[in-house]
C-alpha cells in the first residue's frame, strides 16, 4: 500500500509539473512588450480598431484576453492583456466568432497573420497585400491545443 502511495504522490507532482511548465514556460520565453510611444502611433494611424473582452463564450479564466487592437495598412498593434499560453496565433476571419467551434468552422476561409509571442500588447506586421475587406474579424488561437483565446470585431 505504502508503495502505492508512493506512485501516486509521484504521479500527481509530475503531472503538476509538466501543467506549471505549460503556462509558466511562455511567460518566462515571451520578448520585451513593445514601446508604449509606438504602440500609441500605430493606434493614431489605424484605419480600424476594436476591443478583446473577457466575456466571450469560449473565453474562461485560461483563455482570454483584454484590450485594443487597432490595424493600420501593414501592421495590427494591440494594447492590453492575454491570458499566458503557447503557440498563439493572430487569424483575419470573415466573420465574427466566439467559440472554438465556430472559428474551426471557418479556419479554412481566415488568414493567419503570424504568431503572437507576448502577453501584454503586440506588434504584428502584416503583407499589405491581404484584402482586409474580405474580413471582419481578428481571432487570437493557441494552435498548439485547439483553444479559442478571443476575438474582436472590427468591421
Amino acid at each position: 500500500m505504502k508503495k502505492i502511495m508512493l506512485l501516486i504522490s509521484h504521479l500527481v507532482v509530475l503531472a503538476l509539473g509538466v501543467v506549471l511548465g505549460i503556462y509558466l514556460l511562455p511567460i518566462l520565453t515571451a520578448p520585451p512588450s513593445p514601446p508604449q510611444e509606438q504602440l500609441k502611433i500605430l493606434q493614431g494611424d489605424a484605419l480600424y480598431s476594436a476591443e478583446f473582452h473577457k466575456d466571450l463564450a469560449d473565453s474562461d479564466f485560461l483563455h482570454w484576453g483584454e484590450g485594443t487592437v487597432s490595424i493600420s495598412e501593414d501592421t495590427i498593434s494591440f494594447m492590453g492583456k492575454l491570458a499566458p499560453g503557447p503557440d498563439y496565433q493572430l487569424y483575419l476571419t470573415p466573420r465574427f466568432v466566439e467559440t472554438e467551434d465556430a472559428f474551426m468552422s471557418i479556419k479554412d476561409q481566415s488568414k493567419r497573420l503570424g504568431a503572437v509571442n507576448t502577453f501584454n500588447d503586440f506588434i504584428l506586421p502584416y503583407d499589405q497585400s491581404i484584402n482586409l475587406n474580405e474580413y471582419n474579424s481578428i481571432v487570437i488561437w493557441c494552435e498548439a491545443f485547439g483553444q479559442f483565446i478571443t476575438a474582436a470585431q472590427f468591421r
